[in-house]
């Protein structure tokens, strides 16, 4: 698969690495998020920079282990036996005639096997004995976050870049997974913009092949990824899975949740702030309300593999189990498009966010839920609307609703959404404007302004 997008990172790195003295980087983010892709992209071995991924093993068989990677650069460096960290990086510092760039990878496994490898670090930098630039990298975000941003640690504050590496936005999947835009709306839905997960996911020719051998088999690459990004994230990685799997089967208030943990909801925030802050869950609140003061705010999984997990693969973990997977991959087709649903809402508010609509800049685009006045029936009617957004002058408002599914009318939709603006009390003193976002044309298309996969894929 070819290499997409990261031309922000990419920028960062070549910059840091231009400046006149040398670099301590920071790169972090989730596993298979393309950390050691991008930074190896950076590297020049013909310069004589080293890369060294860390494991699990001992200290000293660590330091052997990185000797020898740079022996490879620098002959004979591995012959000596260095007592610690501090000298063998000293000496590698000593044995260049010219800067090079070397990283750390898996930092935390280093850390593991030396605590006092950060405090080492510290010293060095703040003595100027380093005469790389060196590079750390780690999955686990709470623990690289931890070294460069808790202020009680040695390397709080040392750091030139620190650089979180996120998802790659949808816009990139068209042309990493060589598909149309409406093919890779439902791709999204499934992989994520997560770039190892769609190097897996162009190994086979057909989507549905895809998800039944990288999900729904026990042997399969990805059947237990949820598992092993807990692992790295969370001290108390069952309840961290529970909440996970009672908001994806349904459970979207705090109380609720809490209910079915059969714990106070007190017991159970930290957990779900944390979730929220690694991008796995969202908290959504109606449209106008703040998230702090708003009592209906709902969770969802927002992370689309830990979605897929939760709703298709832990319900049915009997069945697969059985080597059934073709069964539940039946329910998956049978309700693929509510499914799709949720990711098509998500990256359509987000278009409205981030682009102009007719010459009008939106602030964030959120979801509405709660009751209208309906003139026609004299009565409040419970409704929900998926993209709602106020411009920042307080003059327009958006009102949009989006469709996965076939066989619209656009004319119908159209008449309920004027029905329903004239019943909001937030609409009142705007100029409202509307629109569809649907998977594919509608009946009566000129009734309403429409958008579909191919205008909102290119804009993410």
């Amino acid at each position: 698969m070819e290499f997409v997008d990261r031309q922000k990172e990419t920028e960062r790195l070549q910059k840091a690495l231009k400046r006149e003295k040398a670099q301590f980087i920071v790169m972090y983010g989730r596993r298979r998020i393309g950390k050691s892709t991008l930074i190896k992209k950076m590297m020049d071995i013909d310069r004589g920079d080293i890369y060294f991924l860390a494991d699990k093993t001992s200290e000293p068989s660590q330091r052997q282990l990185f000797a020898s990677a740079v022996d490879m650069t620098i002959e004979g460096f591995n012959m000596p036996n260095y007592p610690n960290w501090e000298t063998l990086l000293i000496s590698l510092s000593r044995a260049i005639d010219h800067r090079i760039t070397v990283c750390l990878d898996e930092f935390p496994y280093l850390v593991k096997s030396c605590p006092a490898l950060p405090s080492i670090l510290q010293k060095l930098i703040d003595d100027k004995k380093l005469k790389f630039d060196l590079i750390i990298c780690g999955s686990s975000q709470q623990m690289m976050q931890g070294f460069v941003l808790d202020s009680r640690e040695p390397l709080y504050g040392r750091a030139d870049e620190i650089i979180r590496l996120k998802p790659i936005p949808a816009a990139f999947a068209p042309q990493a997974l060589r598909c149309d835009p409406k093919q890779a709306v439902r791709e999204y839905a499934v992989w994520g913009g997560v770039p190892r997960y769609w190097e897996l996911r162009s190994g086979y020719k057909d989507y549905y092949e895809a998800i039944e051998h990288l999900l729904l088999m026990p042997e399969g690459t990805l059947y237990d990824e949820p598992s092993r990004l807990l692992q790295d994230e969370m001290r108390d990685t069952v309840q961290a899975s529970s909440i996970l799997s009672f908001i994806g089967n349904g459970a979207n208030k705090l109380s609720e949740i809490a209910s079915r943990a059969e714990k106070q909801a007190t017991d159970i925030t930290p957990q779900l702030s944390r979730l929220k802050e690694l991008g796995f869950i969202n908290k959504e609140t109606p449209f106008g309300e703040s998230e702090k003061k708003s009592k209906k705010g709902l969770y969802h999984i927002f992370d689309p593999l830990l979605r897929f997990h939760y709703r298709y693969v832990l319900p049915y973990r009997s069945l697969i189990e059985l080597d059934n997977s073709q069964a539940v991959l039946n329910v998956f087709k049978h309700s693929e498009n509510d499914y799709v649903s949720q990711t098509w809402e998500e990256l359509c508010r987000n278009y409205v966010s981030a682009n102009g609509i007719d010459g009008v800049i939106y602030q964030m685009a959120s979801r509405w839920w709660g009751c209208y006045y309906d003139e026609t029936k004299k009565q409040h009617i419970s409704i929900e609307l998926d993209v709602v957004a106020e411009s920042f002058d307080h003059k327009h408002l958006f009102l949009g609703e989006c469709k996965w599914q076939e066989h619209i009318d656009a004319k119908e939709e159209m008449e309920r959404l004027h029905a329903i603006a004239k019943g909001l009390p937030f609409a009142k003193d705007h100029e409202v404007h509307y629109a569809l976002f649907l998977k594919e044309p509608p009946k009566h298309p000129d009734a309403i302004k429409t958008y579909y996969p191919s205008d909102i894929m290119k804009k993410l």
